[in-house]
């Protein structure tokens, strides 16, 4: 199935006309007309919200049930103790900023945020620098040796975010998409969506919340394997 056809057929399944759902989203009836017939198609920020409104995921939207970025995904090289990597970096995102755990008393960078968390071999930490408008990056040591990092980049898009939520979401990393949140996550008024393409070696990814349907966050990360 396309991706008009699909997203016909889920207007259609939830009952929706055209004019109908064009109120929700804030555009013409003549824009959703464009979509369904294949003639444009949505930008993301649309799409986040239909997939939204649905209550559904980007990669059902976009590409069916295959998730996209197995589709799609530039593999790197498998590199030997990634399964224990990811088990620490799991464990790591529970001890610091999803699970509120406590900042460094001295931070490794001016105006800097910053949580760590070690283990045996393994030492990661999260540096971060703003607030509503912000910057960070996640490094993974394994015996003093840098090997793994992350940079990312968000904002808060207006009334309504909830940090709590999107701690909730983090903690919810999956092993086989560890970088961020699940592709899907949603709680009372607010939904997590995570489009992600790539492996734990090469990546790069998306994520937004809603509220009530509203766009209030939103944050780009990259990242993988480094060397030294």
């Amino acid at each position: 199935m396309t991706i008009h056809e699909t997203l016909k057929a889920l207007r259609l399944a939830h009952g929706y006309a055209q004019e109908q759902l064009a109120e929700k989203l804030d555009i013409s009836r003549q824009a959703i007309a464009k979509w369904e017939s294949g003639a444009t198609l949505p930008e993301l920020d649309r799409l986040i919200q239909l997939a939204a409104l649905y209550q559904t995921t980007l990669d059902a939207l976009v590409c069916g049930q295959q998730p996209c970025a197995t589709q799609t995904a530039r593999t790197a090289t498998p590199q030997p103790g990634t399964a224990a990597l990811i088990a620490f970096l799991l464990r790591a995102s529970e001890k610091t900023y999803a699970g509120k755990g406590p900042h460094a008393p001295v931070p490794s960078r001016l105006q800097a945020h910053d949580l760590h968390f070690a283990e045996g071999e393994y030492r990661y930490i999260d540096s971060y620098i703003g607030g509503a408008r912000f910057v960070g990056e996640e490094l993974l040591y394994r015996r003093d040796v840098c090997v793994w990092g992350m940079n990312y980049c968000g904002r808060t898009l207006g009334e309504g975010f909830s940090g709590d939520f999107l701690k909730a979401a983090l903690l919810k990393r999956p092993p086989e998409m560890p970088f961020r949140g699940p592709r899907l996550y949603r709680d009372g008024r607010f939904s997590y969506h995570n489009d992600a393409a790539g492996d734990f070696g090469w990546f790069s990814g998306r994520e937004d919340i809603y509220c009530d349907q509203r766009h209030v966050y939103t944050l780009r990360y990259h990242g993988g394997w480094v060397e030294t």
